[in-house]
């Protein structure tokens, strides 16, 4: 069963930082496109950071300049240092992800369970 699993949410005071991380596991054949997105409280959920199908960079615009997305791709692991926290940052981010899988070959696009970052003022 393919899955990605996120880690490294958590309580952090404004101003500190927090790097998430993102495994995709199961039959994956390649990744078209990985990448964080988060949910506040009574807003809708919204793009953070990815990395789009031609391998560039997306962020949104109040994370640029603080928050960096990188990836493994022999891990299938893709993470989100997060800098210069701010109380809006608080949310539940997912990751997502585009994936070419394995029997039977397909694409398919995938959401993992989120983590809770909560900064406090």
């Amino acid at each position: 069963q393919v899955q990605p699993v996120e880690s490294g949410g958590g309580l952090v005071q404004a101003g500190g930082s927090l790097r998430l991380s993102c495994v995709a596991s199961g039959r994956i054949l390649s990744i078209n496109r990985m990448g964080w997105y988060r949910q506040a409280p009574g807003k809708q959920r919204e793009l953070v950071a990815a990395f789009t199908r031609g391998g560039s960079t997306d962020y949104t615009d109040s994370v640029k300049g603080r928050f960096t997305i990188s990836r493994d791709n022999r891990k299938n692991t893709v993470y989100l240092q997060m800098n210069s926290l701010k109380p809006e940052d608080t949310a539940v981010y997912y990751c997502n992800a585009e994936l070419i899988t394995a029997s039977p070959i397909a694409t398919a696009d995938y959401w993992g369970q989120g983590t809770q970052v909560t900064v406090s003022s």
